[in-house]
């Protein structure tokens, strides 16, 4: 195996610790000596940040934090929106490298458009710190991620079990351009087909956009209103579920017979307050704190020539070999429901849970 190298840092005996860069935060998995001044320089280093959109809660959330850990880590920003555009983003990093970043971190939601982009700061030895989404091709630094497959998975579980493993369930997909869309897709299928086959799954492509899941839960209830279980694969669907729900009735508690299971993606303060409530039944809580702490300190470690290798981080996550010469830092990603229960093999925290950092955002 290999790591990705920018400059001439020494390499990390065991991944993921990030004491220099991180205010000392060390781990008991060792770590590494920083070059001599590297601190110093990366102090100074000028990071570029790429928003990928401000229309969603979870974004919202995540653009939040990143000046905050910018704030703690030291690090100066040059911070653009791409609004979930590819060409906006070329032309956002473009711009970032004119302003003599050390190293730029994006989101790019088209996973396979990106490529370019990254070519060209490979080129120009900037390195790139990926956040949430992986590229179908080309290179970076470190990919800031949590593990997708395992999103699919339990909310497969929560809904399998919920249902006894039988009925039907709708899911809304996101983009399956996107890479985060395809293993949730993909990892929720494989799942149902493996332990509830008696559960029938429908299937709907949404693209992220709320309106257009709305409209298609709508049309799949009205063809099939025995319909037990949502998995929305994001947030982004959250308001117009609860809508189409309630009028149709199917808004209730859930112990009444007619409530349909609702799980998400994100964790967001609204969809806690919705479990509490009752008007949803789960979400998997996606680090919107940890993808800005963790980019901003791989960012900075890049800049000050540093490189990791795959294994086990002093913070609760593995960074894998994905293909040779890209990793990812699989943060982790907890299932949350109302009563902090047990489902098939996947253990829950409560929605109250203080760790979760949709209870800590102010």
């Amino acid at each position: 195996m290999r790591s990705r190298r920018f400059g001439a840092g020494l390499v990390l005996a065991v991944a993921g610790c990030l004491a220099a860069a991180c205010g000392g935060n060390g781990g008991s998995g060792g770590e590494g000596t920083a070059a001599s001044g590297g601190t110093d320089t990366a102090a100074k280093a000028v990071v570029g940040v790429d928003y990928p959109r401000s229309d969603t809660d979870f974004w919202n959330s995540y653009i939040q934090y990143v000046p905050k850990f910018a704030g703690e880590l030291g690090v100066d920003l040059k911070t653009t929106n791409s609004q979930n555009d590819v060409a906006k983003l070329a032309a956002n990093v473009q711009t970032q490298i004119g302003q003599g970043v050390k190293a730029v971190v994006m989101a790019p939601q088209d996973t396979a458009a990106v490529a370019p982009t990254l070519q060209q700061l490979e080129g120009k030895k900037i390195p790139a710190v990926l956040v949430d989404t992986r590229p179908d091709t080309g290179n970076a630094f470190m990919v800031v991620r949590a593990d997708n497959r395992a999103y699919g998975e339990k909310a497969c579980k929560f809904l399998g079990e919920k249902l006894q493993g039988k009925g039907k369930v709708v899911m809304l997909e996101g983009d399956l351009a996107s890479i985060n869309g395809r293993d949730r897709t993909e990892a929720f299928n494989d799942c149902m087909k493996q332990n509830y086959p008696g559960i029938t799954v429908f299937g709907e492509a949404t693209k992220w956009d709320g309106a257009v899941a709305a409209q298609k839960l709508s049309t799949r209830l009205t063809a099939n209103p025995d319909i037990k279980g949502v998995y929305m694969q994001s947030s982004f669907a959250l308001a117009g579920t609860l809508q189409v729900l309630k009028q149709r009735d199917l808004l209730v508690a859930p112990d009444d017979p007619k409530h349909v299971f609702v799980v998400s993606n994100d964790g967001i303060p609204q969809e806690l307050k919705d479990i509490a409530a009752g008007n949803i039944d789960a979400t998997v809580s996606q680090p919107a704190d940890l993808y800005a702490k963790w980019a901003l300190s791989y960012a900075q470690a890049a800049a000050e020539g540093k490189t990791f290798q795959p294994g086990k981080t002093d913070h609760d996550s593995t960074i894998i070999e994905v293909r040779p010469g890209l990793l990812e830092d699989q943060l982790s990603a907890p299932l949350v429901t109302a009563d902090g229960g047990t489902y098939g093999d996947i253990s829950s925290v409560k929605h109250d849970d203080k760790s979760l950092w949709g209870n800590n955002l102010s």
